[in-house]
């Protein structure tokens, strides 16, 4: 049974602690060259690059700016892609393989320098990111991926069993794969950096203006929102795991993934020093997907993955996933919750991100929990190419968007199965090879 501390705070991410005060909203810009849907990173990087094109841009979100997957995520800061080498060759082609593979490095190296261009206090720390291997076929799979990841660039090397002890303080892993480029941010903070960036160059970004509808209008659009109409010549559609009508195409091909996460007491410096001491981003290679971190200020553990595929009560969300906490670390079955809370991830079929238009409606969507790094990058691309900059240039032009007959549109009721064959087959067979 969970110990909480009084009264966690379920549903609160831990990270908007450190938002001292809320943004208000601009009014609603009735006209501009670009509007911008979704005020989230890839919103408001594709803001920043339109705007510091020449265009005049207004962003606009359904609900208050930055209160779903950007502030709500781990604050995982790397590019590398999802699926390997073998995987992305066989689904689009070698040399799209190749090319998203050495994008990884650029892109990450960007999303530094928007930080570091914008002033950006996020809490940003190089810890470098290690993959832990749940099972001995994982790591071998690992050492093989490890070839590929490397001729693309981008620094990585293996870690023994033997050696783990100095990166993680437990015994349930068969090695590792470190990145050591990768970075720790506070999503909150950052999300606050990008908005005050889009601001200072008074570009209006207005929350609650949910887009209703959008009509093809001359050679523009007319976006019908809960504050109003606005008249655009291009519109960018940046709204991921969030995505919903009329926006249907999209939908079809981006779904909402729910990610549960939670966050521990403060704990004693040297228990911390046990569990993580090499400091580094963690994620796990088995399909729960577990990553865990400690805070940007080293006093707690924040615990993340899939403890559903669906909406489930919170209380149950954060009993799995102390639990799932405890599988890797029995040490911590007394320490107390003070936050727990979700948010959807944008999944795509093909577990990659994209970047496309439609007879200028852009879009930059599904990050398949990439979108620390790709969503502002990919944000910048989908402005790019809007006002046809050279620099729209991407492999993730090329990777598209493909929808399943399991999912026409709307909810997508087929993670209800998919929820159910996780817990009931795949985990339990991941464990059973873990041992």
């Amino acid at each position: 049974m969970i110990n909480w501390t009084g009264e966690a705070e379920m549903g609160r991410p831990y990270w908007w602690e450190a938002l001292e005060e809320s943004v208000e909203d601009d009014p609603l810009k009735d006209q501009c060259d670009i509007l911008v849907i979704g005020a989230g990173y890839s919103g408001l990087s594709a803001a920043i690059a339109a705007h510091d094109c020449g265009a005049k841009v207004a962003v606009v979100d359904a609900g208050v700016p930055g209160e779903a997957a950007s502030t709500r995520n781990g604050g995982m800061f790397g590019a590398h892609p999802r699926l390997g080498w073998e995987d992305l060759a066989g689904r689009f082609s070698p040399e799209i393989a190749d090319a998203v593979f050495a994008e990884a490095k650029p892109a990450l190296n960007w999303a530094k320098q928007l930080i570091a261009q914008e002033s950006i206090d996020c809490d940003l720390q190089v810890t470098g990111r290690i993959q832990l291997a749940w099972t001995r076929k994982q790591f071998e799979a690992q050492k093989h991926l490890t070839g590929h990841v490397a001729r693309s660039g981008v620094d990585v090397h293996v870690v023994e069993r033997g050696d783990l002890g100095q990166e993680v303080g437990t015994n349930r892993y068969f090695g590792g794969v470190v990145f050591p480029d990768h970075c720790a941010i506070h999503p909150a903070k950052y999300h606050r950096g990008l908005l005050n960036a889009v601001r200072k160059r008074g570009i209006p970004v207005t929350g609650n203006a949910r887009v209703n509808g959008l009509e093809r209008v001359g050679g523009g659009f007319v976006a019908n929102t809960a504050q109003g109409k606005v008249r655009a010549g291009k519109v960018i559609l940046c709204t991921n795991g969030y995505t919903s009508k009329p926006f249907n195409w999209y939908a079809r091909r981006v779904f909402p993934l729910p990610s549960f996460l939670i966050a521990t007491e403060e704990l004693p410096a040297n228990l911390i020093g046990h569990l993580a001491p090499g400091r580094r981003m963690m994620v796990e290679t088995r399909a729960r997907h577990s990553y865990f971190r400690v805070s940007p200020d080293g006093k707690r553990i924040l615990f993340g993955g899939r403890a559903a595929m669906r909406d489930i009560p919170l209380a149950e969300a954060a009993k799995r996933q102390h639990e799932t906490m405890c599988s890797v670390w029995p040490e911590m079955k007394d320490v107390r919750l003070s936050h727990v809370w979700t948010g959807n991830t944008g999944f795509a079929f093909n577990h990659l991100p994209n970047v496309g238009e439609d007879r200028g409606l852009h879009h930059a969507m599904g990050f398949s929990g990439s979108g620390t790094v790709m969503a502002p990058y990919l944000g910048a691309k989908a402005a790019y190419m809007a006002v046809g900059d050279k620099r729209a240039e991407t492999a993730y032009a090329d990777t598209r968007l493909k929808t399943h007959f399991l999912h026409p549109g709307g909810k997508p009721h087929f993670l209800k199965a998919a929820n159910f064959w996780y817990r009931n087959w795949v985990d339990r067979l991941e464990n059973l090879r873990a041992r």
